[in-house]
């Protein structure tokens, strides 16, 4: 850690020198290095003010997240930059790198592309994003295929894969905007690699496993991943219910046509806050798989997030008080504030004769998946994995007190299944989970959980998520 804030502050002072013609770059660097001098002063509003900064500065600051499970916490630095152009264009470019004491690591590029709103003529701009992103996670857990596989075929494997790609939003105004519909669009490369596992306790999957019951563990290639999709999040009740739907189909053709397959994935979240508003911070709720509302944002970066209370107000005290920091303050409530979120959501693939869906690109329940999202938490994570899924959750969260911590419950009922017809509403393996949230300012979301009621004992989850509070999601792994 001694190491990252080193680092951080010699590229700080190294970047920030003045120049005769100061370059927007230039200053930014100045600002958050004067910003920086609060780390100097022993107490606990400077130190608060110098903690913010490191974690939430522009244009550096310090990174920390989940990678995915069994890999640990990561730790790095993330570069985030600004761009406004006369023509009403905005471009926002975020360059982080991280890596855990456990060898795995991830370092992408994020540049997001859109227009200002004009008029009558679009409410909502369409977005733009490029990407490329490569990971590396030494464990990823795998027991085989199937709903009724046992804890005894634990294998493991070292997993790779470089995202590159392009995805758009594309919203319908008119006669759609108040169902503010949009039309999602991606074009991806994704380039995956297996090795063997590195645990000197687990056997690794090759040991257990052949290309029959792993399809994909001999041979890995090269995919061109394009999909389709159409999102809807209207309103009901003055906003006091809120929707998500989102309807996908995505195609994987492989180098290797043995490997191609097709997904359709259908999401249908729900948002019912307790009080008269959507509460501040719970509306972007990280088990809800909802995306920010601020999607002109990169990963790591929460400037103009809506997370807290009386924000206008906040966001222009912050950024007048401290420049190198345009996301929200951490503040306390005076208000309750509580959700109730309902989602369903399927996944079901499909693969011609004579090819296969790879066992690394399919979905998993128990614990937590590849991308860090809780599903069936009390039992471990990857449990089961197969081309086809069915989750059922209704979480509740709500405030403790006046501060920044919310307490939450939720209930998981799923399956998967190797053939879609058998995704259905019977025979569901079911979870209960409770535990604590964090979400303060734009820090990431915090959550610590203890999951029970599954067929395999309980299950402790802590992670931190890999974006701050109010950017845009990251590539899915799969």
């Amino acid at each position: 850690m001694k190491a990252v804030l080193m680092a951080f502050i010699l590229s700080s002072i190294s970047i920030s020198a003045l120049a005769q013609n100061e370059s927007r770059l230039h200053r930014d660097f100045r600002v958050e290095r004067g910003s920086l001098s609060s780390c100097k002063k022993l107490n606990f509003s400077s130190l608060a003010d110098c903690g913010q900064t490191l974690v939430m500065g522009q244009p550096m600051h310090i990174t920390a997240g989940g990678l995915a499970p069994q890999s640990g916490m990561g730790f790095g630095l993330a570069f985030v930059e600004h761009k406004n152009f006369a023509n009403e264009w905005r471009t926002s470019y975020n360059i982080d790198a991280q890596a855990t004491l456990n060898g795995s690591w991830r370092a992408g590029g994020y540049m997001n592309a859109y227009r200002l709103p004009r008029g009558t003529t679009y409410r909502v701009a369409p977005l733009l994003k490029l990407y490329s992103q490569s990971i590396s996670l030494t464990r990823v857990d795998y027991y085989g295929l199937g709903p009724n596989t046992i804890p005894a075929t634990h294998t493991t494997y070292g997993f790779s894969e470089n995202i590159t790609g392009v995805s758009a939003i594309i919203p319908l105004n008119g006669l759609f905007q108040p169902a503010r519909m949009a039309i999602v669009a991606e074009l991806n490369g994704r380039f995956p690699s297996l090795r063997s596992g590195t645990s000197s306790s687990i056997p690794t999957v090759n040991q257990i496993f052949n290309e029959s019951t792993a399809p994909g563990l001999t041979s890995q290639t090269a995919y061109f991943q394009p999909s389709e999709g159409l999102r809807l999040e209207p309103g009901f009740f003055k906003n006091r219910i809120r929707l998500n739907y989102l309807f996908q189909f995505q195609q994987y053709l492989a180098g290797d046509s043995a490997y191609s397959f097709r997904r359709w994935n259908a999401d249908f979240s729900h948002e019912i806050p307790l009080y008269s508003l959507m509460p501040a911070r719970l509306a972007k709720a990280y088990y809800t798989n909802r995306p920010s509302q601020l999607i002109n944002n990169g990963p790591d970066d929460c400037t103009g997030n809506n997370s807290g209370r009386n924000i206008p107000l906040q966001r222009a005290a912050s950024v007048k008080n401290n420049p190198a920091r345009p996301c929200p303050i951490i503040s306390t409530t005076e208000k309750l504030e509580g959700a109730i979120s309902l989602r369903l959501f399927f996944s079901e693939s499909f693969a011609s004769r004579g090819s296969a869906v790879p066992f690394y690109f399919m979905p998993t329940l128990g614990g937590s998946d590849i991308n860090s999202a809780p599903m069936l938490a009390s039992y471990p994570d990857y449990r089961f994995r197969a081309p086809n899924l069915l989750l059922l959750r209704g979480t509740i969260e709500h405030s403790v007190g006046k501060f920044p911590i919310g307490a939450i419950f939720s209930i998981d009922e799923g399956k998967v299944a190797l053939r879609r017809d058998d995704i259905a509403f019977d025979h569901l393996r079911h979870s209960f989970s409770a535990g604590l949230t964090v979400r303060a300012g734009g820090l990431p979301v915090v959550y610590l959980l203890f999951a029970w009621g599954g067929q395999e004992g309980s299950h402790t989850t802590a992670n931190i998520s890999p974006i701050l509070l109010g950017g845009s999601s990251r590539p899915s792994l799969f």
